[in-house]
């Protein structure tokens, strides 16, 4: 009988392979349990899942879903501590550091930033990505100057919306409005009636004193977005410079409607754009 079941793959198993066998299933159906949870934007149950499929064993996957997931839930130092284990893992996958960048830059730790920006460099010197992090890096540590160079790199190899809005916008608080002015103009030849250059080039003839141009332009990026908040703050603000105080109020009172609590500072291109970051997956999941 034992022949016959051995020949026929009918042996019986040990209770070590029963366990084994019975973990490797649970482990798969925790995993994508988890994987569907996530999806499906049940952040609890997947992470529940997800930490009960790695007390069964440890896996790489698991930790870069749980790194996207506490990247979600907005749970950001958890989030570095499993890219750290995934850096670990796969100290030559650049889009591993390259994650490490997006979520510091999102906890505004400039140092960690520029620490995963330099481990990116390692792997791939000339990497968009990471030149533009850098560039991002150096804005919120105060050095706006190696924040246009870091720029500057990507911009020579070739047009790149981001990096030409964000040069802009840096140029402009540099007081360079000229150079600022000169970008924002390349980009709505590119990309006219968009809302974030009209926005930029707004700003800049503010600063310039161009308070008609200005009053124009902010005119266009409220035509592009009705609900454009920093828009109609702005606008309201250079219609009062110009006299006009009827404008300012009907910009104030629109402010208002659209939204009361957006009356504190105006919103940077940085900021918007850090708003806009999108998360990377290193491992292509």
């Amino acid at each position: 009988m034992g022949f016959f079941k051995s020949f026929f793959g009918l042996e019986e198993k040990s209770p070590e392979q029963q366990q084994q066998e019975d973990e490797a299933r649970r482990f798969d159906v925790l995993k994508y349990d988890g994987l569907r949870a996530m999806q499906a934007r049940h952040a609890d149950h997947a992470l529940k899942c997800f930490k009960a499929a790695l007390e069964i064993h440890d896996d790489l996957e698991i930790h870069d879903y749980l790194s996207q997931l506490y990247i979600h839930t907005d749970d950001l130092h958890e989030a570095v501590e499993e890219i750290c284990l995934m850096s670990k893992a796969q100290p030559d996958n650049v889009q591993i550091p390259l994650r490490l960048a997006h979520v510091a830059y999102m906890m505004e730790d400039y140092d960690l930033l520029l620490e995963a920006c330099g481990k990116a460099e390692a792997l791939d010197a000339d990497n968009e990505e990471m030149l533009f992090l850098y560039a991002r890096a150096y804005i919120g540590k105060q050095q706006p100057e190696k924040a246009v160079e870091y720029l500057d790199r990507i911009i020579d190899d070739k047009p790149h919306f981001d990096a030409l809005l964000l040069r802009g916008d840096t140029l402009m608080k540099m007081g360079d409005t000229d150079a600022a002015e000169r970008d924002a103009d390349l980009l709505l030849d590119a990309v006219p009636g968009h809302e974030d250059v009209l926005l930029l080039k707004a700003r800049i003839c503010r600063e310039k004193g161009l308070l008609d141009e200005a009053r124009t332009v902010y005119g266009q990026v409220i035509d592009a977005n009705p609900f454009c908040i920093a828009a109609f703050r702005e606008r309201a603000e250079v219609r009062q410079a110009l006299g006009d105080e009827q404008g300012a109020e009907e910009d104030r009172n629109t402010l208002m409607e659209l939204s009361p609590d957006e009356m504190g500072e105006v919103k940077s291109v940085e900021e918007m754009m850090k708003e806009q970051s999108e998360l990377i997956n290193p491992l292509g999941l």
